[in-house]
Formats: structure tokens, C-alpha cells, sequence
């Protein structure tokens, strides 16, 4: 797995091959807008949302063949469905090419975490 040293999640940004910054940037917003009141940060060399003081529980980075999403095993089953043709892990979906990223099933993973996750704290 490709880690950065990025202090910020702005500073990661700034470091990603630019073909697919915009793609990013869009996963950022799916993210910030689906989780409201997590924290954003860089965790394990790469951005992550969390409830706050707590590890991140979805992250996502730009490797070299891909864009991982780590949404958890819980999501990536729940959804199996709707990523079907789409390469997956236990708790990860890869994207080799970033036009496959169909963000309206982004957030509603990104939205059935977070409701999942309030309701156990």
C-alpha cells in the first residue's frame, strides 16, 4: 500500500497524480458531507473520517494500479449488489479506473455507515 507522509488531508491533495485529483476531491466531498460531525484526518498514511477521538473507519487512497475506498466489511457486503463488476475486498473497493466511481453508491455507503455507526455509540 502506497502511504504518504501528508500532514493534512490538503497536503495528501496536493501530492496525487493529477489525472485523478478532481476524482479525489469528489470522494473528499462524498465523505465530508456523508459523515457530518467525524473528524477528517491522516491516519496510516492516508485520509480517514472517524467520530471524533477515535481511529478512522473509512479512508480512501490512490495507489498505483487504483483507488481504494476502505468502506469495511459491513459495507462492502451490505452493498455487494450495487458494486457488482467492481473489484473487492473483505472491507475495500478498488477502482482501477476512476470514471467506474459511481458516487450515488459512494454515499449511500458512506450514509448507512455513518447511521450505523451513530447508533452504536
Amino acid at each position: 500500500m502506497v502511504q504518504s507522509s501528508a500532514a493534512t488531508v490538503d497536503d495528501y491533495l496536493r501530492t496525487v497524480d493529477p489525472a485523478r485529483l478532481e476524482t479525489l476531491r469528489q470522494l473528499r466531498a462524498a465523505c465530508l458531507a456523508s459523515l457530518p460531525g467525524w473528524e477528517e484526518k491522516m491516519q496510516w498514511g492516508m485520509p480517514g473520517y472517524a467520530p471524533p477521538g477515535l481511529d478512522a473507519v473509512v479512508s480512501f487512497n490512490s495507489q498505483k494500479r487504483h483507488i481504494a475506498f476502505y468502506a469495511g466489511p459491513t459495507a462492502v457486503e451490505r452493498f455487494k449488489d450495487r458494486l457488482a463488476g467492481i473489484d473487492c475486498g473483505k472491507g475495500c473497493v478498488r477502482y482501477s479506473r476512476p470514471e467506474l466511481m459511481d458516487f450515488d453508491v459512494i454515499s449511500d455507503m458512506l450514509r448507512d455507515i455513518h447511521r450505523r455507526a451513530e447508533t452504536m455509540c
